[in-house]
């Protein structure tokens, strides 16, 4: 399973359009607004590196979206826990 988190920056006011379109897609498990440059952060959960590609390209062509920024999740470290 490939993770990541995309940064999203959207043009204007599309935020509501933007925010259903990517409701849509079932390897978003959460979407979070945010300030600065980008609008949302969004969590993302792929079966494959393959996978993984397809969804960053069909996540950029929602119309609206004018940059992206993804990091891919290496190790999770918990509290208390081994990574």
């Amino acid at each position: 399973t490939v993770r990541a988190i995309t940064l999203i920056e959207i043009e204007g006011r599309a935020a509501d359009r933007i925010r259903k379109a990517l409701r849509g897609f079932p390897e978003i498990v959460a979407l979070h607004t945010t300030n600065g440059r980008f609008d949302f952060v969004a969590e993302l959960q792929a079966r494959s590196l393959a996978a993984f590609d397809s969804l960053l390209g069909r996540i950029r062509q929602v119309e609206g979206i004018t940059a992206t920024e993804t990091h891919i999740l290496l190790a999770s470290d918990y509290p208390g826990g081994a990574a």
